[in-house]
């Protein structure tokens, strides 16, 4: 092969896959058996034991490269500034997680202390997610609802509401550390891949309206019963709008102010965060001005607003988990588990790309399994990342988790010193926080549009994804939107964008025939391609497809030829027909009767045409006689591209088969090219191939096979006009200009046209 700029000139011989193999040699590979895997996976040495317990220490690899004096300033101004939205986040989310407002600090602290030494990522921020605070709100108000029954749960007996509500949040918490956790010892990390970027994008809108209505209540200071189930964003707006004449006009007030306020001072930080060292934390300043005001007019007792109120110091001794919630909440614990580790790990993927390193997702799995379990022991609930903490912690400049190690300690100086600053913070202040900070999300709706553009079937998915969550529930929902994405993918799968192709004009290249203009297609000559793996659900779409290319049926076509070869049998043994050297002589004077000829067996019709017992073939294109019609067929050669064909399964195989059988007794002769080596051996394995369908019609390349069937049949190329359209040489420019073409006659197996 030479290659000179943009040009190539290759001179090898015709191959065919048997051809090939013939004449190069493979390599053999010992493929492993799952014995030898399950040998090699309990297989212990000193490397493995050290790789293991770097994998599962991940602050052993990072910690030995920390650069103290470039890295150690940053990380510090890092903590700081997320640890200050950390606290004012932990406070926000707790409400959507039903629960008192700081039992959200123990969810920005705990955590966050087991990441810094199992996680790796560098930067995000572990802490409370307000997606996975608003199904776990959704999982205690089903069990322990503001009005109306309790469900029965053993261990429900002395406790208050807010004890009964941490106690299933800290329990379903501990089944969400443990189902991770698993997911990560068998390294079924995986999964989260089935969740696509549309999915996430669509589901994470939803959670965000969910999110909206949920905080109207606080900021309208209305007292609103928590629902959970499908349709229970309907009926909470249903309630706030029979309740809408009873709203606080000063929570009002304190939402619209610290929502306006917010709003601009972060459109400025996006704006100008190229200029600013660190990025103004106007939640926590508007958080300390709103406490302040509070405290000076006492807003709780005039206005009659909601607040946080008192905050105990110090954390609670740690609990065990209440195996009766286990079994309530088992199954919207592990949505609950997918989403956490899923948010989490995309973020961080992000910016281990950004910042050239990698994570481990099965590591990551076990990092939030262990965190979460830990973290449950001491009441806090379910941990993920939130976006905006985690862009703080980096866009601040933490450089290594060190920067979340600071946050945890500036959350614990919070919960053991000086919470009780935080006492007349009106909760509306928390809940506008919450709203201003849905803006990322709740903008993804404009990726509808563009979706729709460029691919409906996974705006379908968005839509699908979105609609369901808002109105059956984040659980029932995703369970739906992942539904509709896998149905999209099998749907696509089962009926693949089939075409035609032609030789594009003095290349090797063939492409669809409806794409381009200067093409050439040999006469007798089909190149059908399917574009997806063959299997049970698509191979009856591929056979008619196949038909509906070529422009006949050839199994109706076989039972035709073998009724009227029936015929002609007949009309010869009675006289009615002779041989001649010119062919068949009709020598009846009146009609033939030729119903009888239609009463036969129809598996003996689907038989190869049997001409043993007549005196010459029948030329099926030429006239037949007794005025026997036979449908025309001007097909001769067949070629399936199977490029782009990963597998194929038992079903497929037999339905392949039989699609082939059909083709080569009508006589059309059958090729496909490209085909995978893996699909060659379960070829071989399956006893794919007969007297009929043999190893010969593989080739290596579509020009191969149209190279092969114009070397067969030369009347294809009669056309002078079209003599030379099918290449057997490429032309090659020198970098100094002059010309070499190469010599016709240089390889003697090539065919030259």
């Amino acid at each position: 092969m030479q290659a000179t700029g943009d040009q190539y000139l290759v001179a090898r011989s015709l191959y065919s896959e048997e051809s090939f193999a013939e004449e190069h040699k493979k390599v053999y590979r010992h493929r492993k058996t799952a014995l030898d895997h399950v040998k090699q996976y309990f297989t212990c040495d000193t490397r493995r034991a050290k790789n293991a317990v770097l994998s599962l220490l991940p602050i052993i690899g990072w910690i030995k490269i920390y650069r103290i004096k470039e890295w150690l300033l940053s990380d510090i101004v890092s903590g700081v500034s997320t640890g200050l939205v950390a606290v004012l986040q932990g406070l926000a989310y707790c409400l959507l997680a039903s629960l008192p407002p700081w039992y959200g600090l123990f969810s920005a602290f705990f955590p966050v202390v087991i990441y810094f030494f199992l996680g790796t990522s560098r930067h995000i921020s572990v802490g409370p997610f307000p997606v996975l605070c608003l199904m776990m709100g959704s999982v205690v108000t089903r069990l322990v609802p503001d009005e109306g029954p309790l469900v029965n749960i053993t261990g429900f007996e002395g406790l208050t509401m807010n004890e009964q509500r941490v106690l299933v949040a800290s329990s379903v918490t501990f089944l969400v550390g443990i189902m991770q956790l698993a997911m990560g010892v068998l390294q079924v990390g995986f999964v989260v891949m089935y969740l696509s970027d549309t999915l996430v994008s669509g589901f994470t809108t939803a959670a965000a309206i969910h999110i909206l209505v949920s905080q109207l209540k606080f900021v309208l200071g209305l007292q609103v019963p928590g629902m959970s189930g499908p349709l229970s964003i309907i009926y909470t707006l249903e309630v706030i709008f029979s309740k809408i004449g009873s709203t606080n006009v000063c929570d009002v007030v304190i939402s619209l102010v610290i929502m306006v306020v917010v709003f601009i001072v972060k459109e400025l930080n996006d704006r100008f965060k190229a200029k600013l060292p660190v990025p103004i934390p106007i939640e926590v300043i508007m958080t300390v001005i709103a406490c302040g005001v509070s405290y000076a007019f006492d807003f709780r007792t005039k206005y009659k607003i909601d607040v946080v109120g008192h905050i105990p110091k110090g954390y609670e001794p740690p609990m065990a988990p209440n195996l009766h919630i286990f079994q309530e909440t088992a199954v919207e614990a592990f949505p609950m588990a997918i989403v956490g580790f899923a948010v989490a790990f995309s973020v961080a993927k992000v910016y281990s790309v950004k910042h050239d390193y990698t994570i481990d997702g099965n590591q990551e799995l076990i990092a939030f399994g262990v965190s979460n379990i830990f973290g449950a022991s001491f009441k806090s609930f379910a941990a993920s990342t939130a976006l905006s903490r985690s862009a703080v912690q980096e866009s601040t400049g933490g450089k290594t988790q060190i920067a979340g190690l600071l946050s945890a300690i500036i959350v614990m100086i919070v919960t053991l010193a000086i919470g009780f600053l935080l006492d007349p913070l009106p909760k509306s202040v928390l809940g506008a926080v919450v709203i201003v900070n849905l803006k990322g999300m709740l903008m993804q709706f404009r990726e509808v549009p563009y979706l729709w553009r460029r691919d409906k079937s996974d705006c379908i998915v968005w839509l699908g994804t979105c609609i369901a969550a808002i109105l059956l529930g984040l659980d029932l929902g995703l369970a739906a939107g992942l539904g509709v994405e896998l149905l999209s993918v099998v749907l696509r799968a089962q009926f693949p964008r089939c075409s035609v192709l032609a030789n594009i004009y003095g290349t090797d290249l063939y492409k669809d025939r409806k794409d381009y203009v200067d093409i050439y297609e040999p006469e007798g000559v089909k190149i059908f391609r399917i574009p997806s793996p063959i299997f049970f659900a698509n191979i009856e779409f591929f056979r008619s497809k196949l038909v509906e290319a070529v422009g006949f049926n050839p199994l109706r076509v076989l039972r035709k030829r073998n009724k009227a070869l029936r015929l002609i049998r007949k009309l010869l043994k009675k006289g009615y027909l002779q041989w001649t050297s010119n062919g068949f002589l009709n020598t009846s004077c009146g009609p033939i009767n030729e119903s009888v000829e239609f009463e036969s067996n129809t598996e003996e019709l689907d038989l190869p045409a049997n001409f043993k017992d007549l005196p010459a073939r029948v030329d099926w294109n030429a006239e037949l006689p007794a005025n026997i019609v036979v449908p025309r067929v001007d097909l001769h050669s067949l070629v399936l591209d199977f490029a782009a064909v990963s597998f194929l399964d038992i079903s497929a195989l037999k339905g392949l088969k039989a699609a082939l059988k059909e083709f080569i007794r009508v006589e059309v002769d059958v090729y496909i090219v490209a085909c995978d080596p893996y699909i060659m051996d379960k070829l071989h394995q399956c006893s794919f191939f007969d007297d009929e369908v043999q190893p010969s019609i593989f080739f290596l390349t579509l020009h191969d096979a149209v190279l092969h069937i114009l070397n067969k049949h030369p009347e294809c190329s009669r056309n002078k006009s079209r003599y030379d359209k099918i290449p057997t040489m490429v032309t090659v420019h020198h970098p100094a200009g002059r010309l070499r073409n190469r010599d016709k006659n240089a390889a003697d197996p090539e065919t030259k046209f």
